[in-house]
């Protein structure tokens, strides 16, 4: 095995020499075991039972609240056939793998947090597909465990030179120094080691799926990686300090809804697995309260979780095929093109967040490209790098006059290429949280604009009846008043009192009270034409409002409601006297009496009403 690139990697020349981490012990026994054509359910309970670890462990995880078991399993036979003999030898695998490799000669490597990481993983997508059933529970805690073995694997076979990629370079670079020293990368040794160790096809696709999520299907595959992808992030989660949690939990709250999880609910979610994760390292002694260093935190915040988007024009096939496998090796997700104009046709297509081109292309070359870009809508604030082989003045000057943000001369050093893309993706990532903010912002204000219209409405309604109040009554009879007079149209007030209620309060109570008061209001609404305006003035009082309509008329409006409410009693209570209504009517005439002066003279017909018969109707006199 050399470090350079050009030598391809042998997976099965590196495990004959047993440089890859392996299980041993029972684990192996089961493993070993599961693979002859004699093997069965009794046989392999047997060999779990010669260790009571491995057994406890069993038990206490086909137990879990993950797995929703219908009763409780006492004993390893039930177990064994609950989880299938496959998801056995894969646990049993993944424990002898933790008890195995919890140190390592790889100095450069933190194994406490690899295992502390991969563990919340464990939880967090078993936790997933319980709430979802994509996969079994039981089945997705394995995967989740060795979700990045790779890294483990690496750290096992060249302790010495991958002590030394880890400690000089970002881990934004991690993914394609790895492939330049080993000629693979820990991904890419993560599926490879999955593979041969019979795990399912669909779950290593979901796993390799989850690092780009770059599809738009709807299969089982698909929606596994998105929880894949999802409980990554818990598991970055757990591991984080508290001071830096609140902006991952900006993060995870984005993508909680896509998962059916409330943002009220997102908090106790994780405090469950939380508390899940902290146990099982209890159980199978890995340490939880690692965190990751200010250092690792940083380098994470550099880079967006799965990469960016990128568009690679170039009109060298050489140069063209090795860059895109460089920047997809260091997790970028990269469309190549081997000319400006097809550049132009997927740019609106693909919509990347990066564009890397080429200067001199024909017949389309780097620079009309820039300017063609920076005219239209989805161009204008692309982040462009310019690959140049000039480094003059001038050039560089028209290059940026153009619209370029960033250039890197030719010869291409990938070193200096990542290092230009992550200070563009910092602009990149500003950008996506300054419309995330816009878009919030006006999230808020409309949520803010609906909460002002129920305040304006709870604030001009009569919590008792759902009519109109007096206050909403006052301002609306001056806005009526104002309209009459503007265009000479009539206007007159009904002010209606209940006859006799305070002796409902008194003798049957408050509450009896209020149900006269409500049943009174839904009888005047609906015997009230549509255009008048029924509002309750106060206590047994209220006001209607009669727009374009003249005294007469409001005095037979009055004499129907009147007649309604005589008609139509409260149902289920024991009144000594039906209820009644008393009405005094006032309308206008031109410009006259006046708004203040309308409401005074229906007063006081009302009270001509109410000092003799009651349950009537009066007209006040002009």
């Amino acid at each position: 095995m050399t470090n350079s690139t050009n030598n391809s990697f042998d997976f099965q020349e590196l495990k004959a020499l047993e440089r890859l981490p392996s299980p041993s012990g029972t684990a192996l026994a089961i493993t070993q075991l599961v693979q002859r054509d004699d093997a069965d359910i009794h046989k392999l309970s047997e060999l779990i039972k010669v260790d009571p670890a491995l057994s406890a462990r069993i038990l206490r995880f086909i137990n879990s609240a993950a797995l929703s078991a219908r009763r409780p399993v006492a004993n390893i036979h039930d177990a064994v056939i609950m989880m299938g003999m496959q998801s056995v030898r894969n646990f049993a695998l993944s424990l002898s793998l933790v008890g195995n490799y919890k140190k390592g000669q790889c100095s450069g490597f933190d194994y406490p947090l690899y295992w502390s990481q991969s563990l919340a993983m464990a939880v967090a997508i078993a936790a997933m597909a319980a709430r979802e059933r994509t996969v079994a529970p039981d089945e997705a805690f394995t995967l989740g465990l060795l979700s990045d073995i790779g890294k483990l694997a690496l750290a096992t076979a060249w302790p010495d030179r991958y002590s030394e990629c880890l400690q000089s370079t970002p881990i934004t670079d991690l993914l394609a120094v790895e492939f330049e020293h080993f000629a693979t990368d820990h991904r890419e040794l993560t599926q490879l080691l999955l593979r041969d160790w019979d795990f399912p096809s669909v779950f290593i696709d979901a796993l390799k799926l989850s690092l780009t999520l770059d599809s738009t299907d709807a299969s089982r595959t698909a929606r596994f990686a998105e929880q894949l992808a999802f409980a990554r992030q818990i598991a970055c989660y757990c591991v984080t300090n508290e001071s830096r949690r609140a902006k991952l939990m900006t993060e995870l709250e984005s993508r909680a809804q896509h998962h059916h999880i409330e943002a009220s609910s997102l908090q106790a979610f994780l405090d469950e697995i939380e508390q899940q994760w902290r146990q099982w390292g209890q159980q199978i002694e890995i340490d939880t309260q690692v965190r990751l260093s200010p250092v690792d935190e940083a380098d994470k915040d550099q880079v967006a979780p799965l990469g960016l988007d990128i568009m690679l024009v170039d009109d060298d096939p050489v140069l063209l095929a090795r860059l895109s496998k460089q920047l997809t090796a260091a997790g970028h997700h990269v469309v190549g093109c081997r000319d400006a104009e097809t550049a132009l046709r997927k740019l609106v297509e693909k919509m990347p967040q990066l564009l890397i081109t080429d200067w001199r292309m024909s017949p389309m070359d780097g620079l009309t490209l820039c300017n063609t870009l920076r005219r239209s809508a989805f161009g204008e604030n692309l982040y462009i790098i310019m690959l140049t082989a000039s480094e003059t003045e001038d050039d560089l000057v028209k290059a940026f006059d153009a619209g370029i943000d960033d250039f890197v001369t030719k010869p291409v050093s990938l070193r200096i290429l990542l290092a230009r893309i992550r200070a563009g993706q910092r602009i990149v990532m500003l950008q996506r949280n300054l419309d995330q903010d816009k878009q919030r912002l006006e999230q808020s204000n409309a949520k803010l604009a609906v909460a002002n219209r129920r305040l304006a409405m709870m604030a001009n309604t009569d919590m008792l009846t759902g009519l109109q109040n007096r206050r909403y009554a006052m301002t609306r009879l001056e806005q009526e008043w104002a309209a009459a007079v503007r265009y000479r149209r009539p206007l007159s007030v009904l002010m209606l009192d209940l006859d006799f209620f305070k002796s409902i309060n008194d003798l049957l109570g408050h509450a009896a009270g209020d149900r006269v008061l409500v049943h009174a209001a839904k009888i005047m609404k609906s015997a009230a034409r549509a255009s008048d305006i029924v509002c309750r003035f106060g206590g047994e009082e209220f006001l209607i409002l009669a727009t374009n309509t003249d005294g007469v008329t409001a005095l037979a409006v009055g004499e129907r409601i009147r007649k309604a409410i005589e008609t139509h009693q409260p149902p289920e209570l024991a009144l000594k006297r039906s209820v009644t209504v008393s009405v005094g009517v006032a309308g206008s005439v031109n410009d006259k009496p006046g708004c203040q002066a309308l409401l005074t003279l229906a007063d006081e017909a009302l009270y001509q009403v109410k000092n003799s018969t009651r349950n009537a109707v009066q007209l006040a006199p002009l």
